[in-house]
């Protein structure tokens, strides 16, 4: 197998769970699963979140993944696609754990970007954090941020609408 195709798969699913982490946000994490999300979107001085059982559950797709490709014989030694999903699973994860718990989250290192991609990022992020509770909100996906502006007239038109609760502090 040509090493382009185990690279198309990786990429196509790194990109693939951005989808997955959106709806998945979306839907679960401020519907029926907000009881694990909650206190991600509350002040705390805890080292550990209920939220980070969210990771386990990417790890356990990751490591399925690797257990239902790992090497079989056929003829040689082969790896089927679901080798490089759970890589794919990997990279996001590990990206997801870098920036949003690191950088957007300082978890684990200080650094404020001051401008790019990376400062949008960071902005759409804590424009998420706006609002007060599971109801409305922006940005539910990571890698591909909305412009800030943007999310914040659409924070304004949620508030006013009743959806959301939105803090004071973000100026909606």
């Amino acid at each position: 197998m040509s090493i382009l195709v185990p690279l198309l798969i990786i990429i196509v699913t790194v990109l693939a769970m951005e989808m997955v982490a959106w709806s998945s946000h979306k839907y679960i994490m401020h519907g029926w699963g907000w009881a694990w999300h909650r206190d991600h979107h509350e002040p705390h001085d805890n080292l550990l979140e209920k939220n980070d059982l969210y990771g386990v559950v990417g790890a356990v797709m990751s490591i399925s993944c690797f257990m239902w490709g790992s090497p079989v014989v056929v003829g040689e030694w082969a790896w089927i696609p679901a080798t490089y999903i759970g890589i794919g699973i990997l990279i996001y994860g590990i990206i997801y754990t870098l920036i949003h718990d690191g950088l957007v989250h300082q978890r684990y290192f200080r650094w404020v970007p001051k401008k790019g991609y990376a400062k949008r990022l960071v902005q759409s992020h804590k424009l998420h954090h706006a609002t007060i509770g599971k109801e409305g909100g922006v940005s539910f996906g990571f890698l591909f941020a909305r412009d800030p502006a943007k999310l914040k007239a659409e924070l304004k038109k949620q508030r006013e609408a009743g959806i959301a609760v939105v803090r004071e502090s973000v100026g909606a």
